[in-house]
């Protein structure tokens, strides 16, 4: 049995291997404290779960979903989008319904990538940007992201040679692993440079709504340009505790919103009509939920980082994200250190070189525990650092 040469070159999916060693620690009665995921320790909010219960029970959204979202759905979106951002689009052609923004930033890649072309992706960032080419066959041009320039990716020193085979570079702020947050005028410079070389701006938003001490992350889509060369991608996972549930919606430039829902004619069915429900009751609230999910991951930020600073463990506080990446002591990398804290400490963090090359020599630690469990991964590793 021969496995194609992409699949062969893709690497397992960096929590597979996380989650199997917790889980030996777990099979052998250990209590572990995990830190290493993103996933929101909170509840979805009963409005929506009762908007899904209401949905699941009529029948007339028992069948295919319409592969773009339906048109109710994407409607919200659109009011989302105004709501939050000011920003105008056209629902029907400017917006398309995903099942998780990972599934729409990886099929990107089939919409637009060739053999032997190029994605630009940041050096720390989503593994999902670099699965969307090395699945393509396709090359992967690191852009340096680094502490020195704020973690916003490099593009100003792609050779050129590389850029005129470039189709697509992939941008995400708030950034998932670091935290850190992009200025407006770094997006204006992303979309000069795209359109000046046909490359699509592909910019995940999925923090969009997770902020702190006032600071409200902006969209790409605001900016100046952005929709003559860019599509951006929102997800419900995280502002909305609604990771299981599987839905997202990208929107902008509607060439590429075409192809991407061209991708998707052929791979799936569409999101789930009675889950599309639920996220339209989320799209369209007051938002009160969001906010109080922020209060929340603030107080626990305002917890770990002094404690982490104070173990030697160098950080910042973030101004968005359910992340805190932080500097771990010489003589280990990121992967050794991370398990000298599961195994030593019994805590669970994600090694920043699981991010990409640039990440080594860092952890990225999550927020979403209880505060009981949070003050306990505090006290066990105090006890072995």
């Amino acid at each position: 049995m021969r496995l194609s040469k992409c699949l062969q070159e893709t690497k397992p999916y960096l929590f597979v291997e996380l989650n199997r060693k917790r889980a030996e620690l777990e099979a052998r009665g250990i209590d572990v404290v995990t830190l290493s995921i993103g996933d929101p320790d909170g509840a979805t909010p009963q409005f929506i779960v009762d908007a899904m219960k209401e949905a699941v029970a009529n029948p007339a959204y028992q069948h295919y979903p319409a592969y773009a979202g339906s048109p109710e759905f994407r409607t919200a979106a659109a009011g989302y989008l105004k709501n939050r951002f000011g920003v105008d689009v056209d629902p029907m052609g400017e917006v398309l319904a995903l099942i998780g923004s990972k599934e729409g930033l990886v099929h990107l890649g089939n919409a637009f990538i060739d053999e032997g072309e190029y994605a630009l992706v940041p050096s720390i960032g989503y593994p999902a940007y670099s699965a969307a080419a090395t699945l393509r066959n396709a090359h992967i041009y690191l852009m340096p992201t680094t502490p020195e320039n704020g973690y916003l990716a490099d593009f100003s020193h792609v050779p050129e040679e590389v850029v005129a085979k470039t189709k697509i570079m992939f941008l995400g702020y708030p950034n998932n692993p670091t935290g850190a947050c992009a200025p407006e005028s770094y997006f204006d410079e992303a979309i000069a440079f795209c359109r000046e070389n046909d490359i699509l701006l592909a910019h995940d938003n999925a923090y969009a709504d997770i902020s702190y001490d006032g600071y409200r992350p902006p969209a790409l889509l605001q900016r100046p340009g952005a929709r003559e060369v860019g599509i951006e991608f929102f997800s419900l996972s995280k502002g909305y505790n609604m990771t299981g549930w599987r839905i997202a919606f990208a929107a902008g430039n509607a060439t590429a919103i075409k192809a991407l829902g061209t991708v998707k004619n052929n791979l799936d069915s569409g999101v789930f009509n009675a889950v599309q429900q639920a996220g339209i009751a989320a799209l369209t609230s007051d938002q009160s939920t969001v906010r109080s999910q922020c209060a929340i991951y603030q107080r626990r930020r305002d917890v770990l980082v002094p404690a982490l600073n104070d173990m030697g463990l160098a950080c910042e506080a973030p101004k968005a994200t359910i992340y805190v990446w932080a500097r771990i002591p010489e003589g280990y990398t990121s992967m050794q250190f991370a398990d000298f804290l599961l195994n030593e400490a019994h805590v669970a963090v994600t090694p920043g070189s699981g991010y990409g090359a640039d990440g080594e020599g860092f952890i990225r630690i999550s927020l979403t525990v209880t505060d009981d469990r949070l003050e306990e991964a505090i006290q066990r590793m105090r006890a072995v650092l």
